[in-house]
């Protein structure tokens, strides 16, 4: 992945797990256990959802807490944790190879493939298999209503239209309307819009940068206009029968601008 250059960084909450996901044009996504404290951080292409993301942590988790004990085991007995951490490959800040195989010489942690199949799969464990990486500064979310740069619309279209599908499958027949048409725009005052009249629903690129629960808030609360033009008794009716959370959601979402 030498000369990758990082898109976006995310934050990954799993209960126990709090995971550093970097967003590269990458085919596979990557697993590393980082010194000192056995942090996890995952580099993982742009369009794969954060469900197929989880999916792959759920899949890995025994493995993780493992890497994990061995780090601050190693620590607690000599007094300095592994240089290089553990990972499938050379450590990205150049200070040597890996040191997650059973034989010691390194090891790769399965890449989940996202290449022609839009769901990814996951790989096989694949021992011995050295490949090289390159540290890249992290790219933070630019302010709300920064300037859309092309690459970044891109970016941002891709890692929306990777969630979108699944959270239609799962809303549209709960909500019981579908819409005629989803666009996705640099919106500066709004989270999304709708059109009841044509069904045509239309959602902020700035989104994409967000934990998913708040584009599948968006989404509903959109999809209920197609019921309910205004938001008032029948349009909060609605949403509290579909999703109970949603004012905790929106106030969550106000706050991030």
């Amino acid at each position: 992945m030498a000369g990758r250059r990082t898109l976006a960084v995310e934050i990954l909450d799993m209960g126990d797990l709090h995971i550093r996901v970097a967003r590269k044009v990458v085919k596979n996504i990557y697993l590393r256990i980082k010194p000192p404290d056995g942090r996890v951080e995952i580099t993982a292409p742009v369009r794969m959802s954060h469900t197929q993301i989880e999916e792959f942590v759920r899949s890995r988790r025994q493995w993780i807490h493992k890497a994990q004990r061995r780090i601050l085991d190693h620590a607690a007995r000599f007094g300095r944790v592994p240089d290089d951490g553990y990972a499938g490959h050379t450590n990205p800040f150049g200070n040597g190879p890996s040191d997650t195989g059973q034989n010691g010489r390194g090891a790769d942690v399965d890449n989940h493939k996202n290449d022609d199949d839009p769901r990814g799969r996951l790989n096989r464990y694949q021992p011995n298999h050295r490949q090289t990486d390159t540290a890249i500064p992290a790219t933070p979310r630019p302010p709300f209503g920064a300037p859309w740069s092309a690459e970044r619309k891109t970016w941002a279209k891709a890692v929306i239209n990777a969630r979108l599908p699944e959270l239609l499958r799962k809303w549209t027949p709960i909500v019981g309307k579908a819409p005629t048409n989803v666009s996705l725009r640099a919106m500066t005052s709004r989270w999304g819009s709708c059109t009841p009249a044509t069904g045509r629903i239309r959602l902020n690129l700035e989104l994409a940068y967000l934990p998913e629960r708040y584009l599948e808030y968006v989404l509903v609360h959109e999809l209920t206009h197609l019921w309910e033009h205004g938001h008032g008794e029948g349009f909060r009716r609605r949403m509290t029968a579909y999703l109970p959370e949603w004012r905790r959601l929106r106030r969550e979402l106000n706050q991030l601008v």
